[in-house]
């Protein structure tokens, strides 16, 4: 902390309160301590992740990745249209499902309750999302649909795809990309809205 204090040019309490103290500014102990004990509990908090809670999302994200890699298997040998775009919306449901069914902070720390949040990280994910702030009254509900969209499109973009690469297959191969593109921005986006404010 105290390097990035450095070099932001401020101390290390600034850099704590998030904001610049003036120069003849005196801070009283009691302040000093909240400071101090608000940094503490920060670094204490452990978070606590999915494969942590009894839950049955790890074996839905079994069957359905199993359910997954079978019909997109078919589609390959199939030689059906869209491949590039079906295995590229079905590897990412697959990394961010497995994120959410099994990896995820089942509970975001105190930072969010307390602050007005809308950007989510954890390692290498990464969740900007305008108009919708973080916390833990939310955080549950955002999480659950997001894991029955992941899950859901593994299973029905590769059907998807085999039933109308069948039905239409000219008419699929122009627009197969864009239905899959609608499908996954829909299902991700929309549930994460309407749950998030619902529960804000």
């Amino acid at each position: 902390m105290i390097p990035l204090a450095n070099l932001l040019d401020v101390s290390v309490t600034e850099l704590l309160m998030c904001e610049r103290l003036p120069n003849n500014d005196i801070l009283n102990p009691d302040k000093v301590e909240d400071i101090v004990k608000t940094a503490i509990n920060y670094a204490d908090e452990a978070p606590e992740r999915a494969y942590h809670v009894k839950s049955n999302w790890i074996i839905i994200y079994g069957i359905s990745l199993l359910i997954c890699g079978i019909s997109t298997f078919l589609n390959y040998t199939m030689e059906k249209p869209c491949m590039d775009s079906l295995i590229t919306f079905v590897l990412m449901c697959a990394v961010c499902g497995a994120y959410f069914c099994c990896f995820v902070r089942t509970k975001l720390s105190r930072l969010y309750d307390e602050n007005s949040v809308n950007v989510f990280y954890d390692g290498p994910i990464r969740m900007h999302v305008p108009g919708i702030t973080f916390n833990n009254h939310n955080w549950p509900h955002i999480v659950q649909v997001l894991r029955l969209s992941f899950c859901l499109n593994m299973i029905l973009i590769p059907l998807l795809n085999l039933m109308a690469s069948s039905i239409a297959v000219v008419a699929w191969k122009n627009i197969g990309k864009y239905v899959f593109l609608v499908i996954i921005l829909c299902s991700i986006l929309l549930p994460i809205y309407v749950v998030g404010k619902k529960y804000e």
